[in-house]
């Protein structure tokens, strides 16, 4: 298998997001933490010193390529809070009509803060996405 750059590490989810200057965004981390350790029961782990991380999955494209990565995770990225849904948005247009304020690219959904998007359309999109991965790849 080819080495990523961006691996797993060691560091503490937990002191990560504790450190977080930003009031509104640590507490948008926490509740995405809980979010997500809730819909994978999976611990959090740190990935490039950045991301945040639940579950795993290995991919071999028909190029050859390969790796692994997590199933869903997020960043507090400076100018936007990053949410990784490694499915993509294609079979999710429903939610994704009834999200809110996001931006979105293949499968990363950008928002300014978490009171910007109906929580509960979040989980459940999150669910769904995690669902998909774990049918179509092997997980842990």
């Amino acid at each position: 298998m080819a080495d990523l750059e961006t691996q797993p590490g060691k560091e503490s989810v937990a002191a990560f997001i504790k450190a977080i200057e930003d009031p509104t965004r640590r507490r948008d981390c926490q509740a995405l933490n809980a979010l997500m350790k809730r819909v994978t029961a999976k611990r959090p782990v740190l990935w490039g010193g950045n991301m945040v991380g639940f579950g795993r999955y290995e991919y071999r494209y028909a190029s050859g390529h390969e790796g692994a990565w997590f199933i869903t995770g997020f960043s507090p990225r400076k100018r936007d809070l990053t949410v990784y849904v490694m499915n993509g948005f294609g079979a999710y247009d429903d939610l994704m009509k009834k999200l809110g304020r996001h931006r979105h690219s293949k499968s990363c959904l950008y928002l300014k803060r978490l009171d910007d998007v109906d929580l509960g359309v979040l989980e459940a999109l999150i669910t769904k996405s995690v669902q998909d991965m774990r049918a179509r790849y092997a997980c842990s």
